[in-house]
């Protein structure tokens, strides 16, 4: 069936059904329909569980339901947006009458004809819910409860290793001083230590080779000597203690295979490795519960005398080596183009073959380069080559990789696998959305996260307590690092992550998989845009980066969904009166040169991150009024006119960095206070500056200030 469908269509119905949840302010008259909305939805969230659990292929009647799923779950999402905006436009306007201290109620839409309108929306789409969740039924799908476990048995069908080499891993290219390293490691360890037990953890990303190093290793001669009892267990997805502790014992004692009982097993591995020193290869861990971990260290640590003992692990996943190493690990690296041209010439030039020609080996070395450094692409394509003539070799280098015919699959599938052990829906859609980008770009990870954002994938949800969407962005940040699906981290000088990047075939994987046609996204260089379309209007993420534009429609109003806009390195000046009427713009990052600071920006009251160049002068009430940012570039005092610092006082949401300039122009002790900077409690690095030979107002404010950020790490003061 469409698999790359059910996660999108889930996590989709996922979020709606959380924004059906809310309490909303204007529900009379429809409060019974966004019930049935809501259970509608969770029901065919639990029916996709199913379909997600029978993975055989359904047909094509399956995949146009999940379709239809997906659209009208879009509908839904899109008429619970609009409700949404319709709230933060009123609790505006409110408060700029408020402001004006004169209170004209006749201005504000009428809310008794939204409200019917809004019904009659929510009750057609029940009624799409309600047939759909009855053509399910038919194809034999039913509600699975969100806490069953996925079972992982199908997928470790043919995944399981041995320790013995097969016939074309005995000679191991480019990893030979890695092997050296890690014998040495586990030969040198603990070998005055009674009981502990060494773990090294190879880690790396699917293909590169972690089960053929860990073969070499087991084999060394020097392993070879030194360990009494050597005993090799592939772990694969499912991490079962019982099991993983009978097979150890099954291959000391093929008797004791049908032995059962967890404490029979345990006695049983007591008896057979006392006063042994051994070595347990663990092949294939994805188990993240140190629990489980501890369950099955325990029943090892307790055999007697086993001093020198050690356990090598491979695993895809950084979290899994921080959890259970004692030895520094090893983070695989990829091979060099020419290390990967060795493995190609080995597979695909037979042996008694001809020397190769000059020719040969230039196109041949132009296929090594789309391997990647991953050792099982130049298996796969070294195969390919060996099964063409010479003159069909350079149909491979104009190829895209999973274009070509023969074996794809079975790196799709590997590379895969670690797609389908993501946890979440929404955590599959952002690695999907990774896609957008060209191949090797570089990410800025707040960037991502904030896209990620504006798509709604990090929305609210009951059992996350008060984790912010930043938050949970950061979470699905480290998790797609943690197994391999980033690389190439650069760090600020705090050691925080601001850039990575994305494997070229990690990419590919990214592309297939992402198949919704409701991105919502439109990344331009200042083409035509069709402001009519209902796609357009649709939009959450507008980035308009670098792009050939001088000015943006006033029609930009009315992208009511809009959470992202980037206009940056733009040559806009400045910004049509419409600007503020985009209530749900979460991100704006702004073009250094503008003309003056947009008024309108106070009406933003949804913003969290808002991006300006550092020459700009904001007027003063605009900034106070933004309650709900996030992050703020810096923030420069005014002297007679601009920004005071008290307008920092509502903003108690402010994360990380703040840089507060020319604080030589603070008045008296009073606006300190009122600018709360004790009350910024998300701070971590406070940046406080007054202008070289400045005249102050007075040593009072100074010494004010910097007492009231006593709890904050202070710099450059």
């Amino acid at each position: 069936m469409a698999e790359f469908l059910t996660f999108a269509a889930q996590e989709m119905l996922t979020k709606v059904a959380s924004l059906a949840t809310q309490e909303f302010t204007l529900l009379w008259g429809f409060k019974g329909e966004l019930a049935n909305l809501r259970e509608s939805l969770l029901f065919l969230e639990a029916v996709l569980r199913d379909a997600e659990q029978k993975r055989q292929d359904q047909g094509e009647a399956v995949k146009l339901w999940l379709e239809k799923v997906v659209d009208i779950a879009h509908l839904a999402d899109d008429v619970l947006d609009d409700y949404g905006y319709e709230l933060l436009r009123r609790k505006v306007e409110l408060r700029n009458q408020m402001k004006k201290k004169v209170l004209n109620f006749f201005s504000l839409s009428n809310p008794i004809l939204f409200r019917v309108k809004l019904a009659h929306k929510i009750k057609k789409i029940n009624t799409y819910l309600e047939n759909l969740g009855k053509r399910a039924s038919g194809f034999g799908f039913v509600s699975r409860p969100s806490l069953e476990a996925r079972s992982s048995h199908d997928r470790r069908i043919d995944r399981e290793t041995y320790s013995d080499f097969k016939k074309d891993e005995t000679n191991i290219i480019g990893r030979k001083d890695v092997v050296e390293d890690i014998v040495k490691a586990l030969t040198k360890s603990n070998n005055n230590q009674k009981n502990d037990l060494s773990v090294l953890a190879i880690v790396g990303m699917g293909g590169l080779g972690k089960t053929t190093l860990a073969k070499s290793i087991y084999h060394h001669d020097k392993i070879h000597q030194h360990f009494q009892e050597k005993m090799w267990f592939c772990v694969s997805t499912t991490f079962e203690v019982n099991s993983i502790l009978r097979g150890i014992l099954e291959s000391l004692k093929p008797e004791h295979a049908a032995v059962q009982a967890i404490d029979a097993i345990c006695r049983n591995l007591k008896k057979e490795l006392k006063e042994k020193r051994y070595l347990l290869v663990l092949d294939d861990v994805w188990n993240e519960d140190a629990q489980k971990w501890e369950e099955l260290i325990s029943c090892l640590v307790n055999v007697n005398d086993t001093q020198g003992s050690s356990i090598l692990i491979t695993t895809r996943s950084d979290k899994v080596a921080d959890m259970v190493e004692t030895l520094p690990r090893c983070d695989l690296e990829k091979l060099s183009d020419d290390e990967c041209w060795l493995i190609l010439k080995d597979r695909a030039i037979p042996v008694g073959s001809a020397p190769i020609v000059e020719d040969q080996e230039k196109i041949g070395r132009e296929i090594a380069k789309k391997c990647g450094g991953v050792p099982l692409i130049a298996k796969v394509l070294g195969n390919i080559m060996r099964s063409k003539k010479f003159d069909r070799w350079k149909s491979i280098v104009e190829s895209d990789i999973w274009d070509l015919p023969e074996e794809k699959n079975r790196i799709l599938a590997i590379l895969k696998l670690s797609f389908d052990e993501l946890k979440s829906p929404s955590l599959k859609q952002c690695f999907a959305y990774c896609s957008m980008f060209i191949k090797d770009f570089e990410f800025e990870k707040d960037d991502l996260i904030q896209l990620w954002m504006a798509q709604g994938w990090l929305y609210h949800s009951p059992d996350q307590n008060n984790l912010e969407m930043e938050d949970r962005g950061n979470e699905y940040f480290t998790i797609l690092l943690q197994n391999s699906f980033f690389q190439d981290v650069r760090r600020d000088d705090y050691g925080d992550i601001i850039t990575c990047k994305m494997h070229d075939l990690v990419h590919d994987l990214a592309e297939r998989v992402s198949k919704s046609k409701y991105l919502q996204s439109l990344f331009s260089n200042g083409a035509v845009l069709d402001n009519n379309s209902p796609g357009f209007k649709a939009l959450r993420v507008l980035n308009l980066y670098k792009a050939d534009i001088q000015e943006l429609p006033n029609s930009i109003g009315k992208l009511r969904h809009l959470r992202y806009l980037n206009v940056m390195k733009t040559k806009i000046k400045t910004f049509p009166r419409s600007l503020g009427q985009l209530y749900n713009l979460q991100t704006f990052k702004m073009p250094d040169h503008l003309e003056a600071f947009p008024k309108e920006i106070a009406n933003l009251i949804n913003l969290r991150h808002i991006y300006f160049g550092k020459n700009m002068k904001v007027p003063a009430g605009i900034l106070g009024r933004l309650t709900n940012l996030r992050s703020l570039p810096f923030v420069k005092i005014g002297k007679e006119t601009g920004t005071g610092i008290e307008e920092l006082g509502g903003l108690d949401h402010l994360k990380d960095t703040l840089s507060i300039y020319n604080l030589e122009h603070v008045r008296d002790k009073e606006e300190v206070e009122k600018a709360n900077l004790v009350g910024k409690e998300h701070v971590r690095k406070l940046f406080l500056r007054w202008t070289p030979s400045r005249p102050s107002n007075g040593a009072d404010s100074d010494e004010v200030v910097l007492k009231s950020c006593d709890h904050i790490l202070i710099w450059n003061f």
